[in-house]
């Protein structure tokens, strides 16, 4: 039997359980949405749909739909979605994670004072454009040392920088790092979420010690991906599946130690199947 570190912090974060569950409990319900698929994971979102809960994307298709209940997902949603919802008159049950909603108050807070809000994270993630959505003058995404470096503002500028919740820690504070050197009066919160921070340092530890790591999360899961790249970083015979078919046990045959870890949105029953497999 082969030596496995499976990570305590790997699967469902506090958001993505709670968000999950919320589904689950409202799918008996009739005519149940998600704006947006609940969470990264395609598995989870095949179950939601037998059990007949929808997803639905854009407005355009939200004014398709007369009744039933809108839940908006973990990654949250602009305000503009939330206020159209709202007026559509359907019932919202929202699954926002609180950590996600703490970054909405803060960037709206902050922009009514007039702030530049920068959000440090990847512009074409569903969370980073609600976050976008909720700042009543445009924000900023920035993502690489280069967008970093070559941010002009006027030299008075008052600045609020906020992150992704899952953002890649270390680079968070590579990018900050360049920013504050500007010389604006900056504001820097940083709402990586604590469970990103010890799932990436958790990850970055086990992958130094092990032969291969294996990586277990959705395809579109910006977290899982962030995941990938650290262990990838410390452990180059490093493996991205979603399930336990998408893994080649015979590439870790060589390998007496292997480490597991698994995104915020990969559901226990998946991650133990990987884990029961590897050992044997």
């Amino acid at each position: 039997m082969k030596n496995v570190v499976l990570a305590k912090s790997a699967g469902f974060c506090f958001g993505v359980k709670r968000a999950v569950d919320t589904v689950y409990e409202n799918a008996s319900k009739e005519n149940v949405y998600t704006f947006g698929p609940i969470i990264h994971n395609e598995e989870v979102v095949k179950d939601l749909e037998k059990k007949g809960v929808k997803v639905i994307n854009s407005l355009e298709e939200l004014d398709r739909i007369k009744t039933g209940t809108i839940i908006i997902r973990s990654h949250g949603v602009s305000k503009n979605v939330y206020d159209a919802i709202k007026r559509h008159g359907m019932e919202i049950v929202d699954a926002t994670c609180p950590f996600v909603l703490k970054i909405h108050k803060i960037v709206r807070e902050e922009s009514e004072k007039g702030k530049q809000i920068i959000i440090i994270g990847n512009e074409n993630h569903p969370e980073v454009k609600g976050i976008m959505g909720w700042s009543v003058t445009p924000a900023i995404v920035i993502d690489t040392v280069k967008k970093a470096q070559d941010l002009e503002l006027e030299q008075e500028s008052q600045v609020c920088i906020v992150s992704q919740t899952t953002f890649n820690y270390k680079k968070f504070q590579e990018l900050v790092e360049i920013i504050s050197k500007k010389g604006y009066n900056t504001n820097i919160s940083n709402t990586i979420c604590n469970a990103t921070e010890e799932r990436q340092t958790e990850a970055r530890d086990i992958a130094k010690q092990v032969d291969a790591m294996v990586v277990v999360g959705g395809s579109s899961s910006s977290n899982t991906r962030k995941l990938y790249e650290i262990c990838k970083n410390e452990c180059d015979n490093t493996f991205y599946i979603q399930t336990l078919s998408d893994l080649d046990l015979s590439k870790l045959g060589m390998a007496d130690c292997i480490g597991i870890t698994a995104g915020a949105s990969t559901p226990n029953n998946i991650i133990e199947e990987v884990y029961t497999n590897v050992r044997a």
